[in-house]
């Protein structure tokens, strides 16, 4: 087994525990819609639920879950196909993939098991909201970020001269 596999495990396994324990707690601790300043008029604990994808797109479709179960699964084995591909030394792209990873499985367990996510981190300026999210969202947006950071970087050492 290459060296790789374990980090991507590691951070696959902590972030998808990270996202359901989060989520279970929320789920039994508050009801829907209930709301806890952390941050006045800037961030709240807020337990909502997503029928949809971002911004609840698609949230009234009635063919919505098993669309968004079989994007999720397809989703999972191209970043698992990606991951492959990826040279040992390239670090930060396999850490993205992994977050990447474990936020698309943590939104299909919700799927799966719920038929729609928990979301709950709400950040808003007064009354202009951003729609709220959860910890899988989060390590997806760091994951996508990260992956761009190691992209560039990439290209850069692609055109390197060789010594």
């Amino acid at each position: 087994m290459q060296s790789r596999y374990p980090l991507f495990a590691l951070i696959s396994i902590i972030g998808i525990i990270i996202d359901q324990l989060t989520k279970i707690y929320i789920d039994r601790s508050m009801q829907l819609f209930d709301s806890i300043p952390v941050m006045e008029n800037f961030f709240h604990i807020t337990y909502v639920r997503n029928r949809g994808a971002a911004f609840s797109f698609l949230s009234n479709a009635s063919w919505r879950l098993p669309f968004f179960i079989t994007v999720s699964i397809i989703a999972a084995l191209v970043i698992l196909i990606a991951f492959r591909k990826l040279r040992d030394d390239q670090k930060l792209g396999q850490i993205s993939l992994a977050m990447i990873f474990s936020g698309a499985v943590g939104n299909l367990i919700d799927r799966v098991r719920l038929g729609e996510v928990i979301d709950f981190l709400d950040v808003h300026w007064y009354r202009h909201h951003w729609p709220a999210f959860n910890v899988a969202d989060s390590l997806i947006c760091v994951g996508v970020f990260l992956l761009a950071i190691d992209m560039i970087l990439e290209e850069k050492r692609q055109k390197r001269p060789l010594k």
